[in-house]
C-alpha cells in the first residue's frame, strides 16, 4: 500500500526498518477505520533514541462513546499484523482535557510528542 503518511527522518533511524516501512500504513488504516482527531507518537521513537527493543508509543485521540477497554481492543486489532511492539493509549477529547492538566505524563506527550496525524 502506498501510504499518504510519512514519518520524520529521526523517527525510524537506520537499522529499524520495520517501523519506517509499516507504521505509515498502520496510521492510514486507523484514520480510515476510526477517524481519530489526532495521533501522537511519543516515547523513544518520537524523542530520537529508539533501540531495536523499543516499542512504538501512540496516543490516539478519538471521540467515541466506547468504553476505554473496548477502544484499546479496537485500535489494537487495527494495528495487526505488526512487525514491531506497540504501546497504545486511547483518550477521548474530553478525557484528555480533564486529565492532562493534572497528569505530567500526558503533558509530556502533548508537548514533546510528534503529531503524525491530525484531522482537518
Amino acid at each position: 500500500m502506498n501510504s499518504a503518511f510519512s514519518l520524520p527522518a529521526n523517527v525510524a533511524p537506520r537499522g529499524l526498518p520495520p517501523v519506517a516501512e509499516t507504521l505509515p500504513a498502520a496510521i492510514e488504516r486507523l484514520v480510515r477505520e476510526v477517524n481519530p482527531e489526532k495521533i501522537i507518537l511519543f516515547g523513544s521513537y518520537a524523542y530520537g533514541n529508539p533501540t531495536p527493543d523499543s516499542d512504538v508509543d501512540l496516543l490516539i485521540i478519538w471521540d467515541t462513546d466506547k468504553p476505554r477497554r473496548e477502544r484499546v481492543v479496537t485500535i489494537s486489532l487495527l494495528l495487526y499484523p505488526r512487525l514491531f511492539p506497540v504501546d497504545i493509549m486511547v483518550k477521548t477529547p474530553r478525557e484528555l482535557a480533564e486529565e492532562a492538566p493534572h497528569n505530567f505524563f500526558l503533558q509530556e506527550i502533548l508537548s514533546r510528542g510528534i503529531v503524525v496525524y491530525e484531522r482537518q
